[in-house]
């Protein structure tokens, strides 16, 4: 089963530390060759969502909403953009 992620959205978000971050969240894709095989078969939401800084850092989105950096510690807000 091949998988892949696809970006579905980016965002910029305030750290507890003062910095702006861009937090990149991607979809888990999969495509399993064993129903259609010749790599016809088409690519399918496995029903996961992940999410990143834009240097790959790992975020963890807690079910409050909230937001944390997995490496660092740093928790984050999404900021709204101007109009």
């Amino acid at each position: 089963m091949e998988k892949k992620l696809h970006l579905l959205d980016s965002f910029s978000a305030q750290g507890s530390d003062g910095n702006t971050y861009k937090v990149m969240a991607y979809e888990h894709m999969v495509r399993d060759e064993t129903l259609l095989p010749g790599g016809q078969a088409p690519w399918e939401a496995a029903g996961m969502t992940e999410y990143r800084l834009a240097d790959g850092e790992r975020v963890e989105v807690g079910s409050d909403g909230s937001m944390r950096v997995v490496k660092s510690g740093v928790t984050l807000k999404a900021t709204r953009a101007k109009a």
